[in-house]
């Protein structure tokens, strides 16, 4: 292993998990490496998280890309360590520990998190613990399979712990396109003008001076397994699939479409499963998470090229990943999530946003972060940097949740994460709304008639009537009973996230 660490002098560095948590104090702010359970610092949180076991009282707050695993997340949650959390996570046990009101959750747009460090907005990280698979001859870092803070964790940082994690090979290098945009009034236009373009470096730099500590390790990250595509999801992949071939056909979209985000999840990746079967090809990504989906699309000739910020597939999937990486490098950029969800880009290259939302309303309205309004979830992630400047802001989701005992389409969203205004398509099983030009008494009828579960049809009507009739306002509402729907779906014995 210690071939990774191109720079002799910091081979004196080298040492145990558990002396390089000793580095973390009480009090201190950490920033980490990791996005979507992809290349997150395993070794040392585990090693710190038992000086805590054994007696130890250390409050910690947590910055990272996005969301990390259990070695990270689930076990700081469990002891208590986490004091504050920025900006996105996936863990049931923060999750719970969330909506316990034992840490405090800032929930923040992906894209916007990386440049409001840089600008001071929140408290600068004390150390910077980065999981890479080597270190070139000058110190910088070689990322693994995602890039997300890296950058600016290591730029604010006092000291860095980087962790050598032999599970991905030093082929990784070449894979990654690392940029820092100077804080305004210095900043100027971002250079790439296709998917394909790279501006920056192939690796992080980091001035040798603050590396404090290097530790290897050989742990797998905690991808999740692969979930079976239903029947539901697979409709909902050909709503999606008949709305692009309508827009081609209007000449609205070129034949191969605009550059595809997909968000994190079970329904955005079967929904780009669905396009393995499509005539769709030469197909371009930029996103934040290359997913399985997008693997497969590579593999089965279709992707011309796919920029991302990580590479998060199945346990397998990964493996796959890994015994090919030189081929994949000629399909994949990984970039830093302040490039990868970059508004600027997203608007100048025609980004087709597709996310998941918890629920949608009959008006347009999207919550994508809490259930019944008040426990979270996950947390908005980077749907708002695509949804709000995306050539088209597609939502998918199955028309109904906890085995059809909920609607996912309601008179009022319970949160609102994206407004009537920043959405242009719902799609459930049933079908797909376009919501393009319609005013929200014409957005309640087609979300209704394309997207509701023919069980909740007619109640969603019958809501719709007696609103019109109570005020011929622009967005008629009956309010006790629009809320009344989340009280009812809670008496059926739906429970809030991880109670």
């Amino acid at each position: 292993m210690e071939e990774r660490i191109l720079c002799e002098e910091l081979k004196a560095k080298i040492m145990s998990a558990e002396d390089a948590a000793l580095l973390l104090k009480d009090g201190m702010t950490v920033a980490v490496s990791g996005f979507t359970l992809s290349s997150y610092p395993k070794a040392v949180p585990v090693a710190l998280a038992k000086r805590v076991e054994n007696g130890e009282k250390i409050k910690l707050s947590l910055y990272s890309g996005a969301s990390t695993g259990d070695e990270l997340d689930g076990i700081w949650a469990d002891n208590g360590i986490l004091n504050r959390r920025l900006p996105y996570q996936t863990n049931r046990k923060v999750r719970a520990a969330t909506n316990r009101g034992e840490l405090n959750f800032s929930d923040i747009h992906l894209g916007v998190f990386p440049q409001n460090l840089m600008y001071g907005f929140y408290k600068k990280p004390d150390i910077a613990i980065v999981e890479a698979v080597g270190i070139t001859n000058e110190g910088n870092i070689i990322p693994a399979n995602s890039v997300g803070i890296i950058p600016q964790a290591v730029t604010l940082a006092d000291q860095v712990i980087i962790e050598i994690n032999a599970e991905n090979s030093m082929d990784y290098y070449g894979l990654h396109d690392v940029a820092m945009l100077p804080n305004p009034p210095h900043r100027g236009v971002i250079p790439i003008l296709n998917v394909r373009d790279r501006i920056g470096k192939p690796y992080v730099d980091c001035p040798k001076e603050k590396i404090a500590a290097i530790v290897f390790t050989d742990q797998p990250d905690g991808h999740r397994k692969a979930i079976p595509i239903t029947e539901t999801y697979a409709k909902m992949a050909d709503h999606l699939l008949d709305f692009f071939d309508f827009e081609v056909k209007k000449g609205r979209l070129p034949e191969n479409l605009l550059p595809l985000q997909s968000g994190v999840g079970t329904v955005s990746n079967a929904v780009l499963e669905g396009m393995r079967k499509s005539d769709f090809e030469n197909l371009e990504f930029f996103t934040e998470v290359i997913q399985e989906s997008v693997l497969n699309l590579i593999d089965d000739g279709k992707v011309a090229y796919a920029s991302g910020t990580s590479v998060s597939p199945t346990p397998d999937g990964m493996i796959r990943f890994q015994k090919d990486v030189n081929r994949y490098k000629d399909y994949i950029v990984l970039r830093p999530q302040e490039i990868s969800n970059h508004v600027e880009l997203v608007r100048r290259l025609g980004v087709i946003a597709i996310n998941t939302p918890l629920e949608i309303d009959i008006y347009g309205n999207v919550n994508s972060t809490h259930q019944f309004g008040s426990g979270i979830m996950n947390g908005i992630g980077g749907s708002g940097d695509f949804a709000h400047n995306g050539y088209y802001s597609i939502f998918a989701t199955p028309s109904t949740a906890k085995d059809g005992a909920i609607s996912s389409v309601v008179p009022m969203v319970s949160h609102v994460d994206h407004t009537e205004h920043d959405t242009t398509v719902f799609v459930t099983e049933y079908g797909y709304a376009d919501l393009r030009g319609l005013s929200p008494k014409e957005r309640a009828e087609v979300i209704i008639e394309k997207c509701a579960h023919p069980d909740y049809k007619e109640m969603l009507r019958d809501y719709v009537r007696r609103a019109a009739q109570s005020s011929k306002l622009q967005t008629p509402h009956l309010l006790k009973e629009a809320l009344s729907w989340h009280q009812r779906f809670l008496d059926t014995g739906s429970m809030l996230p991880d109670e």
